[in-house]
């Protein structure tokens, strides 16, 4: 719900409770208006509906008693700052002791004789049974659920609750934004129960029904913004492909394309031949081929007449980019060239006459490729690699550098459909499900540390094979502590190796200085590379045949595979070895489920599952509209119904032009007008 579609759009202090100390408290929750008060959801409930007597409540777990106060006991000072109060309540068939702290006035506003609920953890046993500091309500209040708000510095439950409950009596009756055939067809509930049962339900029952249309409205609404934007995104273009030919490049191949490879080639070529831009992700596990699939893009552009630019996040990785293109089209006559931000001032001053001249073809760099100096001829595909290291504006720029091109992105991170289809919502997909032939799967151990050594003396006949290792050390920031570890780290692993050459990478390095490293232990002046996680994704080093990643168990599933992902790439039997102490069940089921499988986007439903969506999202979830009470992850089955329910809206009505929809467009509007993005 948005302050549109509820029409609460007067200020907070417009309510009697909050003042200027409690507005700003409100203001830390995102809270400005009786609109976003109203729609700052419950955590959770405290629900009085089911008590159960003292000598049935369970121990150390919260639950309600239903007690008479029998009598208070004096007051009892133990510190300066500490008072106790005590009062024996009866069931009317057990008695137990309530411990109150430090508040006088709720102890004095319990009166002998009268009937309470009180919330809190029974302990002890027999017949001496505590509850110690209670939430307590008079037995004959209506309010037996009450709601848990998130709290901030100068707020208190009982104080949200009242604000909550003084908007609501205050308030009309919202606007009913989603359609009634929508409602009818999925079973939700109308606006007014949904907020009123959010915030104070009658029974838990209620209370899920308005939670079900919450997360309903918030995702449909998402959906129909994601599809208006791809309607929207459907301008004409006039970089037409008419030749959808390959063989040319297909026999300068030194492998057999797979089917997932073929199947996204021919997608990309339909987009680019239909007169509208293509807009498609292009999304593969690691190593399965998301390069050839580029290089036959950007073949057909140039055999139509166009140019295309291919942007890296590191020289490192665009160098790489750069080495295979040539390789594949320079001997087809089509010109390739590199522009980084290392090059000589006369280099990039040669490289950019190229490119404006026409005279390249493809275009090859990092972000010296989106600056103003540079200029196309007939841009008309861009191409994204690792686009979630890319900013916004970054995009932006290099596609403004033409006239509506094809864009494609790559993104080694797989990611579940059904939750690609919503981040990506704006996007057509393309998944490269297939590795190619030949390649050896990983094989993947979980090790603690008293292995540690035998692992390093099969490290070591690995490295006197002529292979390379990688260590990933965690780090959960940057400080100069943890900083030091990692070179402690790396000084020990030299001297535990003191024949072999070990370089260390880590995110406080300048970036020439990294992109030094990388490129030592690609070119294999180094044996070991000791690094934190900023090793990066997509160098491709085929001699690398061990990973090793130490305190595996802070890294999610996705990340694990990722890292595990840098080897593997070449002819050898390639190993990872996930090194940890920790036992847990969490950490010994992600473990066995890397050991298991290969599969990418097994493993990612996995993590899905395990950690929620925020390792899929990368940058990408700055430009997505907050949600606040619906879960990427928890919701999947709610997501695949509102997107439906989305498609079947625009189906009759494409841009929501229809006065029956103006609410819902105005909603879907102000939902995304804060979205960077979008």
């Amino acid at each position: 719900m948005t302050e549109k579609t509820l029409g609460f759009s007067d200020s907070i202090t417009q309510l009697g409770r909050i003042g200027s100390k409690r507005q700003s408290a409100f203001l830390k929750l995102g809270a400005a208006t009786v609109g976003d008060l109203l729609t700052l959801y419950p955590r959770s409930y405290i629900d009085y509906t089911s008590p159960v007597l003292i000598a049935s409540a369970p121990e150390d777990e919260p639950c309600v008693i239903r007690g008479t106060v029998l009598r208070k006991l004096a007051p009892a000072r133990i510190r300066s700052s500490m008072t106790v109060f005590k009062l024996i309540v009866s069931d009317g068939i057990s008695e137990m002791t309530v411990t109150i702290y430090n508040s006088k006035y709720l102890f004095e506003s319990l009166y002998v004789g009268e009937e309470y609920l009180l919330y809190g953890k029974v302990t002890g046993g027999g017949r001496r049974r505590d509850m110690s500091s209670p939430l307590i309500i008079n037995a004959l209040s209506q309010d037996r659920i009450l709601p848990v708000y998130p709290l901030t510095e100068g707020l208190t439950q009982s104080v949200v609750r009242g604000c909550v409950k003084e908007a609501l009596q205050r308030t009309g009756d919202p606007s009913e934004i989603i359609p009634q055939e929508i409602r009818q067809r999925y079973g939700v509930c109308a606006c007014r129960f949904a907020l009123e049962s959010i915030h104070f339900p009658k029974d838990m029952r209620s209370a899920q029904i308005a939670r079900e249309r919450l997360i309903f409205e918030e995702l449909y609404m998402l959906s129909l913004g994601m599809r208006l934007l791809k309607t929207r995104m459907r301008e004409r273009t006039s970089y037409i492909i008419n030749d959808t030919d390959i063989n040319d490049l297909e026999k300068r191949l030194p492998f057999s394309m797979t089917g997932a490879q073929k199947r996204s080639i021919t997608e990309c070529a339909k987009d680019m031949q239909s007169g509208v831009p293509m807009n498609r992700l292009l999304q593969g596990d690691v190593g399965s081929g998301k390069t050839v699939v580029a290089a036959a893009c950007a073949y057909l552009a140039a055999k139509s007449g166009f140019q295309t630019a291919l942007m890296a996040p590191t020289e490192i990785l665009a160098a790489q980019h750069y080495k295979t293109l040539s390789e594949l089209l320079e001997p087809l006559g089509i010109k390739v060239s590199l522009l980084t931000g290392s090059m000589t001032e006369k280099q990039k001053s040669q490289i950019r006459e190229l490119i404006e001249s026409g005279e390249c073809a493809v275009a090859i760099g990092t972000h010296a490729l989106f600056q103003k100096s540079v200029s196309f001829r007939t841009l008309g595909l861009v191409i994204t690699d690792e686009q979630h290291r890319f900013g916004v504006n970054q995009r932006a720029e290099l596609a403004q550098k033409g006239r509506s091109p094809h864009r494609l992105v790559m993104s080694a991170t797989p990611i579940p459909r059904t939750l690609a289809l919503m981040i990506f919502g704006d996007m057509d997909i393309s998944v490269l499900d297939e590795l190619p032939k030949g390649r050896l799967p990983i094989k993947t151990y979980g090790v603690t540390g008293k292995k540690r050594e035998s692992m390093f003396g099969f490290v070591h006949k690995e490295l006197l094979c002529g292979r390379q290792c990688y260590i990933v050390c965690p780090m959960i920031d940057e400080s100069e502590m943890q900083l030091r570890s990692v070179k402690k780290y790396a000084h020990d692993v030299a001297e535990r190796f003191k024949d072999m050459r070990v370089g260390l990478l880590h995110g406080k390095m300048p970036a020439d200085e990294k992109e030094s490293v990388m490129l030592d232990f690609k070119e294999h002046r180094l044996d070991i590379l000791v690094s934190t996680t900023v090793v990066e994704v997509g160098v491709d080093v085929p001699n690398a045949s061990v990973m090793i990643v130490e305190n595996a168990d802070r890294f999610g599933l996705s990340q694990l595979h990722q890292l595990r992902g840098r080897v593997g790439r070449g002819e050898y039997q390639s190993y990872c070895i996930l090194m940890t102490d920790n036992m847990t069940p969490d950490c010994l089921k992600r473990l066995e489920t890397l050991a298991h499988t290969n599969d990418g986007f097994k493993i990612s439903e996995e993590d899905l599952k395990m950690r929620g969506p925020g390792e899929f999202f990368g940058q990408r979830q700055h430009g997505l509209p907050k949600l606040k009470i619906a879960s990427l992850a928890n919701d999947v089955d709610v997501m695949r119904s509102a997107q439906q329910a989305a498609e079947e809206t625009l189906r009759g009505d494409r841009e929501l032009s229809d006065p029956k929809h103006k609410m819902l467009r105005a909603a879907v509007e102000e939902l995304f007008a804060k979205s960077a993005e979008l």
